[in-house]
């Protein structure tokens, strides 16, 4: 059992590493990179073939995928959606999906392969965008926060993708299939009766069951990723006795953790193991796919993909232009979502593993997603320079750069919540500085006379929503060599001056070889005021 895992196991997580390194010079996203690999290693290599253990493992990271969504989703986040996310995010949908099934019934699909292809095209990748966004700092622009607003919206119609589709799973298995409308009808209301339960679920145990013991567990990080992770398989498990998808079960799991302070750094916890799963999934996904079937439908291929790479972002110009945004700002956002999404793999694969569609749809899928994702990648990388290329053709007036309005700019940010960081941050807040504390313990951010973010210091991530890189100061108080160390060189990578307490002095020659500007030596200011009391006593010479 150990060699049938490993083997197959250790081949993807190579390959999936090679593949990367090449996307990464190729400014390709990762998602594209592990597809590849797997087609390499099934199809074109033969090295690798399917196995029920690498099933699991990708169903694991589907699962650990949909968590992580469900963590995005905060009452608060959803609630500042804003009508433009909802209109724009809802009218693609609708016009995604009845264009793609009516271009789909052309190219001469049947009616189901037709309906799952279609829905396939609706989705864009939220993975995708934002991490592109968030390397080019630009996620808290205005088109930025329009288009994180539509993946959330997006997000939500795949909960009810999801669960339509667990009733059409469970009329198959139930034989029902041939029975009629009736009988499927049947099979999704249960569906989303059982949904409503799960959600009547994480919204109880958000305000009455998890608040209390995550509050007790917030002293130690570690256990409240256990503890994450432990609540997240419980909702699996439930889900399933209900015979509702693992997915379902992970997202509720994560939007009942969402409403807790400590959801930005369960989610900085979760991306790393959520990564390393969901590249299996996409390494097994290429595996099963045969590029046979695929270039044998290429000109469904091609026709879908210039459908995705044209159409989406021409239906969320049209929309964002007549709610009254600039010309700019609805390209902008537009450009962003010319993909297809990881849930329209996941989508798909569902439907094949319940025999709803045969491989060939799996294939089509497979290949429109490489070619889009790959396409979109460099579309949102030069989106500026395409909106000035187009300005000049069609004639549009210079619009000025959108601010990035509510981002955090020219503030101190303050490291470690202990007695000197609570202290330096009410000074500096009392000299009328903008302040940003930070600390991994919710408690110890209580009452504070500024504003403030719960995370740990070690993941990029968190200081990116920290505003490094337009901060005027970085302070840390932490007590924690290592951790001190990478903060400076952090700030080195940035450009952006720091102040660090060296609690060990051995340590300060590796912080003045990374830059530091200011070290707080407490030993040697300890002994200087104590040097400076005893000559006002007297009992030291002047």
């Amino acid at each position: 059992m150990a060699a049938e895992l490993l083997w197959p196991l250790g081949w993807a997580v190579c390959a999936a590493a090679v593949c990367t390194i090449l996307a990464r010079i190729a400014r390709l996203p990762s998602i594209v990179a592990y597809l590849i690999a797997g087609l390499f290693l099934g199809p074109l290599l033969g090295l690798v073939e399917e196995s029920s253990a690498l099933a699991g493992l990708s169903k694991m990271g589907v699962a650990l995928l949909l968590f992580l969504v469900g963590l995005e989703l905060s009452f608060d986040k959803l609630g500042a959606v804003g009508g433009v996310a909802l209109v724009a995010g809802l009218g693609q949908v609708i016009f995604t999906a009845m264009g793609g099934m009516a271009l789909c019934l052309f190219l001469g699909f049947g009616f189901m392969d037709s309906l799952f292809l279609s829905v396939a095209l609706t989705f864009s990748s939220t993975v995708v965008v934002v991490k592109i966004l968030g390397d080019k700092n630009e996620l808290d622009t205005l088109y930025g926060r329009i288009a994180v607003g539509i993946f959330l919206v997006q997000d939500l119609v795949v909960v009810l993708v999801l669960t339509v589709l667990a009733g059409l799973q469970g009329s198959s298995e139930q034989g029902m299939t041939n029975a009629g409308p009736w009988g499927i009808a049947a099979s999704i209301v249960q569906a989303f009766g059982g949904t409503a339960f799960l959600l009547g679920l994480a919204v109880a145990a958000s305000r009455f069951l998890l608040p209390g013991p995550f509050s007790w567990a917030a002293k130690s990080p570690a256990a409240v990723f256990v503890w994450s992770l432990a609540w997240c398989f419980a909702m699996v498990a439930l889900a399933h006795t209900l015979g509702l998808s693992v997915e379902l079960g992970a997202f509720f799991a994560g939007l009942s953790l969402a409403q807790l302070p400590h959801n930005r750094d369960l989610q900085h916890r979760i991306r790393p193991l959520m990564n390393l799963f969901v590249a299996i999934f996409f390494v097994t996904l290429g595996l099963g796919t045969s590029p046979q079937d695929g270039a044998a439908q290429w000109p469904a291929v091609i026709i879908l993909s210039l459908f995705v790479l044209i159409g989406n972002p021409l239906i969320f110009y049209a929309i964002i232009a007549a709610m009254g945004y600039s010309r700019k700002d609805a390209f902008l956002a537009g450009v962003t979502v010319a993909q297809i999404s990881e849930f329209s793999f996941i989508f798909v694969a569902m439907g094949v593993s319940s025999g709803l569609v045969g491989g060939r749809i799996a294939a089509i899928t497979a290949l429109v997603g490489i070619v889009t994702i790959a396409v979109s990648a460099y579309l949102i990388l030069y989106n500026r320079q395409l909106h000035a290329l187009f300005s000049r053709w069609l004639g549009w007036k210079d619009e000025p750069d959108d601010e990035e309005a509510g981002a955090r700019n020219g503030h101190i940010i303050v490291v470690g919540m202990n007695t000197l960081g609570r202290k330096l941050a009410e000074e500096l807040v009392r000299k009328g500085c903008q302040v940003l504390a930070v600390d991994t313990d919710a408690r110890k951010l209580r009452d504070l006379p500024c504003d403030h973010l719960l995370g740990s210091t070690e993941y990029l991530d968190v200081l990116m929503d920290a505003g490094l890189s337009r901060a005027r100061l970085l302070v840390s108080a932490l007590r924690i060599e290592e951790a001190n160390e990478l903060l400076a060189y952090r700030c080195r990578q940035f450009g952006v001056p720091c102040c660090i307490h060296a609690v060990d002095l051995s340590v300060v020659d590796n912080l003045l070889e990374l830059g530091v500007n200011y070290l707080m030596l407490s030993k040697v200011d300890g002994v200087k005021l104590q040097n400076h009391y005893l000559r006002e006593k007297g009992i030291l010479p002047p």
